[in-house]
């Protein structure tokens, strides 16, 4: 099970930061991946063929049925729900029949099934496009909720960039079982199966496209909440989702009683990322998200950790504690030297918001090739039925028309560094004022203004993540400082009601997206956050 992130190792930073080419690790290692193991894809760094690529573009799979096909995969789940909108009726893989389309919000409709022969008890699932205000903005959602049980307690999980909430399959069975929850998975704003509204930014001035950026997408979290008539739930974010969580419980204070960052993108700080506009930091870490190959990472054990940093032994993984420490105490002439500038021609893609799926949809027959240099390892420690259905998903959500994949370039700089360091505000998350429905601060009487006594944060990352796990020590310790510093002058009621607390886990044998790679682990650790949540709501010991 994960632990408390523990350890000594003093080379933690260097190797958080680089990671050998998927290819170079498979002859290191005498290991192929999946997917050339099977023979379902060819070698290279695009292993998938010219014809099956053609072919895959041809088909042209609606992203509904694409969809449907990755949660046929979820046990006790032989009929997914997956809510249609008009179009051409589509075989699946198991033979069922999804109606599907990408453009008709307004005939689209919710979609509901249930668990068969379920040892856990029958479970109700239900797939919906959640309309929200304004034109072509609506939410695709997938909820599971235990049929006869009264639920008081909500999950919501959201996805990371470029994503979808497909991606989850590994996880919605087993973190159903959780007496008194309903899960709901999201597709964010701008991604997925959610509507793409064309992304456009106003402001004029650096602080300001970053906040538009971000409200972009918590705004329709927001929206969505107030639509599902939900007071308060436990929010859980991979990546992008994770940044967008904190951005979220920064600007909507009051409505959150847990927050699970699931390797989060965006909390250290680079000074490239923060102060320049071009060349920006170097030596990405984002690279190695498109060259690891999971195959190795989820079956062997990183050997640059020591054993100590897996038993839990004084919670400071490979010492990024006291480099977390150390870090955020540098002065100028004590700081890190600057990084190399990454390639031109990538910071100028970056900088003119061409994403990586902009090359996709250009690529046209080529497109399902491109994709599968990453599917090919992204999935390759997975059964290769999963794997190719898991394929097909991502180039189905690849190729749609671009929206809030635009945003990144707001708010990440090239090399998967935040514009607006999380580091820098995550310590006021569960310290805002809470103010009524419609106002703001400035509106509510000073002794009518109630402030937040603090949440859980929970930052987990994978054993073998390229994420930097120092980045999450230095948030766990600006967050117990900031609890410290609140309970100076509290009353006795407000220590009374006091529910700050943080901590990083880490999920063993396990990569940027732990929830997939380290399946199991990852839902057994949810299912205990989940329980010690809900004891707490209900004021139980």
């Amino acid at each position: 099970m994960a632990t408390a992130a523990s350890g000594g190792d003093d080379d933690y930073r260097s190797r958080s930061q680089q990671s050998p080419l998927a290819s170079q690790r498979a002859k290191q290692g005498n290991n192929p991946t999946e997917a050339n193991r099977t023979g379902r894809f060819s070698g290279g760094y695009f292993p998938l063929g010219y014809k099956e690529g053609f072919h895959q573009w041809w088909a042209n799979v609606p992203a509904a049925v694409a969809e449907h096909n990755v949660l046929s995969y979820v046990p006790y789940l032989r009929k997914p729900p997956t809510h249609t909108q008009t179009g051409a009726t589509t075989k699946t893989s198991d033979g069922s029949t999804v109606t599907a389309s990408d453009h008709d919000l307004k005939r689209s409709v919710s979609a509901t099934s249930q668990s068969e022969n379920d040892p856990h008890g029958t479970r109700q699932w239900n797939s919906t496009l959640v309309q929200l205000s304004g034109t072509n903005r609506a939410l695709n959602e997938l909820s599971v909720e235990r049929v006869g049980e009264e639920h008081d307690q909500n999950l919501v999980m959201l996805h990371g960039y470029g994503a979808g909430l497909g991606f989850f399959y590994k996880n919605f069975e087993g973190l159903s079982r959780a007496p008194g929850y309903k899960i709901y998975a999201l597709d964010l704003l701008g991604m997925g199966r959610s509507s793409r509204p064309p992304f456009k930014i106003h402001a004029k001035d650096r602080e300001g496209k970053i906040t538009e950026a971000e409200n972009w997408f918590i705004d329709a979290l927001e929206e969505w909440r107030i639509a599902r008539k939900i007071d308060r739930f436990t929010l859980m974010g991979h990546s992008l989702g994770g940044y967008m969580a904190v951005a979220y419980a920064l600007k909507y204070p009051g409505r959150l009683n847990k927050l699970i960052l699931a390797s989060p993108v965006g909390i250290p700080e680079d000074p490239y990322a923060v102060n320049a506009d071009m060349p920006e930091p170097g030596d990405s870490t984002l690279a190695n998200e498109f060259s690891q190959d999971q195959g190795q990472t989820v079956n062997d054990s990183n050997p640059n950790i020591p054993d100590s940093a897996k038993t839990g032994d004084n919670n400071n993984f490979l010492n990024a504690r006291s480099k977390a420490s150390s870090t955020s105490s540098q002065t100028p002439d004590k700081s890190p030297p600057p990084r190399k500038p990454l390639p031109k021609w990538l910071t100028y893609l970056w900088d003119a918001n061409i994403s990586p799926f902009s090359l996709v949809r250009w690529a046209g027959p080529l497109g399902p090739r491109f994709v599968s240099g990453w599917t090919s390892r992204r999935f390759s420690h997975l059964p290769p039925e999963e794997a190719q259905a898991l394929h097909a998903y991502s180039y189905t959500l690849f190729k749609q028309r671009g929206s809030g994949e635009y945003a990144l370039a707001y708010i990440l700089a090239p090399g998967a560094f935040a514009r607006s360091p999380l580091i820098r505000r995550i310590q006021g998350v569960g310290r805002q004022i809470i103010t009524p429905s419609g106002a703001t601060t400035s509106t509510v009487a000073l002794a009518e203004q109630r402030r937040e006594t603090g949440i859980p944060v929970v930052m987990m990352y994978g054993e073998n993540d390229w994420m930097d796990i120092a980045g999450g020590f230095a948030a766990e310790q600006k967050l117990k400082e900031a609890k410290e510093e609140a309970l100076k002058n509290a009353t006795a009621e407000e220590r009374k009601e006091e529910a700050g607390d943080a901590k990083v886990l880490v999920i063993k044998k396990a990569g940027h997206h732990v929830y997939l790679d380290g399946w199991e682990e990852f839902n057994e650790v949810m299912l205990k956050e989940l329980a010690e949540t809900r004891r707490k709501e209900k004021g139980l010991p």
